[in-house]
């Protein structure tokens, strides 16, 4: 389990919700090319040499995205991949699994060594630029579980609340109490969240999903929130009283998106296949577990404390469901 640690003020990003969001006003258009079975047959694969290359995937409409959340706050040069999700999309069955993977597991970064997971953007965007750290990110991801990754979309604090208010907010169903001790805005510290369904706002649920240090399971309860948070935004998102919202949804994929290597295109196709879209029955969820152990960081040059998975859930979840 995580030891707690003195606290930095994060940001959970649910990329993927922002794309479905946007993706939505493909419910308008009625292009043939845009259609998945047509739009999907060739997919990018993330290589391990950090470039693009097209191959025909096992199935048409079969890939991985990953969706990174960072913590680079307004006129910082980098940031850290604070939260991280792999989702599995196959769009002829129109099923979706999910995995998260926590922020401190331990990985290995080519020219420097061993370090946790969240570093490894940050250090690459301070040495080598934005699009590195994104993709010295993916890379990472990608051999840890061992799965091609065929599409990358990060969004940070203000995407993820901007993109929540577009959609007029959420009812977000919150398992347990949560406190929030280290909230962004400091009128909500302390504040109370009692479990149970709520309105939420884009403010509160970024507030509500970056908490970890008041729950009991840590960063594992952070992420059920994130789950909770994710069935919230898509349902609103899909719901039709949203259509009068696309013209401006669409103008707004910059304020939700930070960095991706899907296209337009890409997003409205992926919108065709989710409009009916059921998180309840089409989303299956799962955690990566682990031990947390305090081990050497070769970027700090010092002990820290790093989560080490277990390499057997991986492979069984990663052969199965991805």
């Amino acid at each position: 389990m995580e030891k707690k640690r003195k606290s930095k003020r994060k940001i959970v990003g649910f990329s993927i919700l922002g794309v479905m969001v946007i993706a939505i006003a493909a419910l308008a258009i009625g292009y043939q090319q845009l259609q998945p079975k047509n739009h999907f047959k060739n997919v990018p694969v993330v290589s391990s040499a950090n470039t693009n290359q097209t191959v025909k995937p096992p199935k048409n409409g079969v890939f991985n995205v990953l969706l990174i959340g960072s913590d680079q706050r307004k006129g910082d040069k980098a940031g850290h991949s604070d939260s991280m999700m792999l989702v599995h999309v196959d769009l002829q069955k129109n099923q979706y699994h999910a995995v998260s993977i926590p922020r401190d597991t331990r990985v290995h970064l080519d020219g420097y060594g061993y370090t946790k997971l969240t570093s490894v953007q940050y250090i690459m965007q301070a040495t080598k630029g934005k699009k590195a750290g994104v993709e010295a990110a993916v890379k990472a991801v990608g051999e840890l579980t061992g799965v091609p990754i065929n599409y990358y979309v990060e969004t940070n604090y203000w995407g993820f609340q901007s993109m929540v208010d577009a959609i007029g907010g959420i009812d977000m169903h919150v398992p347990f109490n949560v406190t929030l001790t280290h909230p962004w805005y400091k009128e909500n510290k302390n504040k109370v969240i009692q479990a149970g369904t709520h309105r939420f706002d884009g403010k509160m649920v970024t507030e509500v999903v970056h908490e970890r240090y008041s729950l009991k399971n840590g960063e594992y309860g952070r992420q059920q929130l994130q789950e909770e948070a994710m069935k919230g935004i898509a349902k609103k998102a899909l719901d039709p009283s949203n259509l009068t919202k696309l013209p401006s949804l669409i103008q707004s994929i910059p304020d939700f998106v930070v960095a991706t290597n899907m296209s337009t295109s890409d997003m409205l196709s992926l919108g065709l296949s989710v409009k009916d879209f059921n998180p309840n029955k089409q989303l299956t969820y799962y955690q990566l577990h682990g031990v947390g152990q305090t081990m050497y960081d070769d970027i700090l040059k010092a002990n820290n404390a790093e989560i080490v998975l277990d390499s057997q859930q991986i492979k069984g979840i990663m052969s199965k469901y991805f």
